[in-house]
């Protein structure tokens, strides 16, 4: 299937007549209802009900038009920021990171990249595991997790380890103390994410699981935002980095665990070997300033 085919596609939906349709795609109509026909056999069923009073989008038709439109619109866009890269000589950076990372300082190195003339930032949500994927297929130029992942391509660094601590409902027995893991694992425990494997859930399940402790899994969340929202209905308690405190919502509220060595690591994804452009030197440095200060207390 080709790009064409749905732009054929899409401009005979629009007119459900093949007259009109090639008339705006400037050629002739057999050639137009054969690619059309080839398109439908290519799906596996049929797009238009043909019929004597006309074209009509079969609801399979229906679906495919609005992921067509969808798709269309995406190349659209890409093609237009990449001429306007070249355009401006501007140099692609990528950047992966797992949600649990976005809420401490990782936003203000995104805005001082961002305030380079010469640089066009591309953020994506990945985990750890699809970071390491990202960085070797060249998608992302560095990924930030929380997972060690051995591969001789990438080199990892931990920045700083970060408590977890534990998000309850307001008013549960818990709050304003600094509950042990004993104390915790006698709760319904919320889990995130649910996948993919592994992931910060394996982390916390670790926890428990090294002191010889069960937990009851309630609910697993893909989310940290749809974790929080389920703590604050009730439903049980999840394990967060510290710097998801940072979510301030009604409903919940934020403990430190007594056991002060259960921590996660921030670690920093790139590729081995990789001589740095200007653009990775400037955010290294950036990231240098940034992990000082988390390291010493200082937050900008």
């Amino acid at each position: 299937m080709e790009l064409r085919h749905l732009r054929y596609f899409c401009v005979v939906a629009e007119e459900l007549n093949f007259t009109s349709a090639a008339e705006r795609l400037h050629m002739s109509q057999p050639p137009l209802s054969r690619q059309i026909k080839q398109l439908e056999q290519e799906v596996g069923t049929e797009l238009f009900e043909r019929s004597s009073r006309g074209l009509q989008l079969t609801p399979s038709g229906i679906f495919f038009q609005q992921h067509a439109i969808q798709i269309l619109e995406k190349v659209d866009v890409t093609v237009e920021a990449t001429r306007h890269m070249a355009r401006h000589k501007r140099q692609l950076f990528g950047i992966g990171f797992v949600p649990s990372v976005f809420y401490g300082q990782l936003p203000t190195l995104v805005r001082d990249l961002r305030q380079m003339d010469n640089v066009e930032l591309s953020l994506a949500e990945l985990t750890t595991v699809q970071q390491i994927q990202a960085l070797k297929a060249g998608r992302i130029d560095m990924g930030f997790g929380r997972i060690r992942i051995d591969d001789p391509d990438v080199e990892q660094d931990i920045l700083f380890e970060e408590p977890i601590i534990a998000a309850l409902p307001s008013g549960h027995p818990l709050e304003g103390t600094t509950p042990s893991c004993e104390e915790l694992a006698r709760y319904p425990l919320i889990l995130f994410p649910a996948k993919p494997r592994p992931s910060l859930a394996d982390m916390v399940l670790g926890i428990f699981r090294r002191r010889g402790l069960k937990v009851q899994v309630f609910q697993e969340a893909n989310e940290v935002q749809t974790a929080l929202s389920l703590v604050a209905s009730g439903i049980g308690i999840t394990l967060v980095p510290e710097q998801v405190k940072r979510v301030q919502r009604d409903g919940i509220t934020y403990v430190y665990l007594a056991d002060s060595s259960i921590t996660s690591p921030v670690i920093c994804s790139r590729r081995r070997g990789e001589k740095p452009s200007h653009v990775m030197q400037t955010a290294n440095a950036i990231l240098d300033v940034l992990v000082d200060n988390r390291r010493s207390g200082r937050y900008p």
